[in-house]
C-alpha cells in the first residue's frame, strides 16, 4: 500500500533521497520501521515511496507539501539532505555553481523549514535536521563557497530552534566530514587525507555513521538536543 493512501500513518521526510546521504539515511530508517517519503528531483527505481520535487524551487516544494499535507499523516521529522559540493578557488567559481550552492544547499533548506513548519507547530511536535559540512569550521581552500552555502544553514538552524522550542520542534545540523558519496568527486586521496587530519577523530567516516547520527537525533533521548551543529568526526 502507498505511504499517501488514506491510513494515518507517522512520517520522516527526506530530501536528495535518491541518492547519497539522502538514500542511505530513508534506507536505514526504512529498515528500522519508520515510514518514509522521499523528496527528489528523480524518483525513477527509487525503493522508497516518492514525491518528485526539487528543493531549489519553491512553488516544487510547495507542491510536495501540500500532496503531504492532504493526507493527514503525522510528521515525525524533516531531514534535509539534499545538496550539492563545487571544489573550486572562489575566483574561478562560474556565476551558475555559485547560484546552484546557494539555491540548493541554503535556500532549499529554508524553503523546506519554512513550508513544512507549520505542521510540525499544528502537532506540536517534531524534528527537523539540516545537513552542513566540516568545510564550515576547518575554513577549508577551495570550498569558500561551498563552506558559504553551508554556514548559512549553520545560523539559520541555530536561530530557528530558538524560533520552533516554544511548538516543542526541534532542530539541529550535522556536519560531516569525508563521506564516500558524489561529493567526493573530484577530490584526490591526499586531500581527502589532509581533511581527515584536522578532525578531532583522525579516520575516513561511512555513511553508517552518519544514519547513526541520525537515529540518535531522532530518538526521544535526544529530546534535549536542539539548536546544535553536530560534527562527524569533531572539528
Amino acid at each position: 500500500m502507498s505511504l499517501l493512501g488514506n491510513q494515518r500513518c507517522n512520517l520522516i521526510i527526506v530530501t536528495g533521497s535518491s541518492q547519497g546521504l539522502g538514500k542511505a539515511i530513508s534506507e536505514r530508517l526504512t529498515d528500522k520501521g519508520e515510514k518514509i517519503i522521499g523528496l527528489s528531483r528523480s524518483i525513477k527505481n527509487s525503493s522508497i515511496e516518492s514525491i518528485e520535487c526539487d528543493v531549489r524551487n519553491y512553488l516544487s516544494i510547495k507542491r510536495a507539501v501540500q500532496k503531504i499535507k492532504g493526507k493527514k499523516a503525522y510528521i515525525k521529522a524533516f531531514i534535509n539532505a539534499a545538496g550539492v559540493a563545487s571544489m573550486n578557488l572562489a575566483m574561478t567559481t562560474d556565476e551558475a555553481t555559485v547560484q546552484n550552492l546557494i539555491q540548493t544547499n541554503l535556500i532549499g533548506t529554508i524553503h523546506c523549514c519554512q513550508l513544512f513548519a507549520p505542521i510540525m507547530i499544528r502537532q506540536k511536535h517534531g524534528s527537523f535536521i539540516n545537513f552542513s559540512t566540516i568545510a564550515v569550521a576547518l575554513a577549508l581552500k577551495g570550498e569558500s563557497i561551498y563552506a558559504a552555502s553551508k554556514a548559512g544553514v549553520e545560523v539559520y538552524s541555530r536561530s530557528f530552534a530558538r524560533e520552533m522550542s516554544d511548538f516543542n520542534v526541534r532542530v539541529n545540523c550535522i556536519a560531516p566530514g569525508p563521506i564516500q558519496t558524489n561529493l567526493l568527486k573530484g577530490i584526490t586521496e591526499n586531500q581527502i587525507e589532509k581533511i581527515v587530519s584536522q578532525q578531532v577523530i583522525r579516520k575516513l567516516f561511512q555513511k553508517s555513521d552518519v544514519c547513526d547520527l541520525v537515529e540518535l537525533l531522532l530518538d526521544d533521548k535526544a529530546r534535549s538536543i536542539s539548536g546544535q551543529v553536530l560534527s562527524v568526526g569533531g572539528v
